[in-house]
């Protein structure tokens, strides 16, 4: 963001990040009322990460437990965003729109082999 941009907001320092914060809490809700996949991965980090802290035998296991469960959060919110810009461009079928989803849904793939092989590693 620029400068420029930055000032005419008005908000800097402490208020900026308590609006910051706010717009994230709305934005994950959203994603929760609107996307299944979001709900059934939020699900999955609900069962799996108490586990994943009682089960790793270490600050860096636990670490990365968890952070393998919630990089698929992350990875799903921004193929999450990829769609709705997606469809804000145009609702007609277009194959770089359909590149683009698709794109997003093996990315959010690879995220869930990821954390699975994580957990793999660590608990086998």
């Amino acid at each position: 963001m620029t400068d420029a941009a930055r000032a005419s907001d008005g908000l800097s320092g402490f208020a900026r990040l308590m609006r910051a914060t706010r717009v994230g809490f709305t934005a994950l809700a959203w994603a929760f009322r609107n996307e299944e996949a979001f709900r059934l991965e939020v699900s999955g980090l609900v069962v799996l990460l108490p586990l994943g802290l009682w089960l790793g035998h270490s600050g860096p296991e636990r670490a990365l437990l968890a952070g393998a469960l919630l990089q698929v959060l992350i990875v799903e919110l921004l193929n999450t965003g990829i769609e709705v810009v997606v469809d804000r461009i145009s609702p007609e079928r277009h194959a770089l729109s359909g590149l683009a989803k698709d794109l997003g849904s093996a990315a959010v793939m690879i995220s869930l082999l990821l954390a699975v092989t994580i957990w793999a590693c660590i608990l086998l």
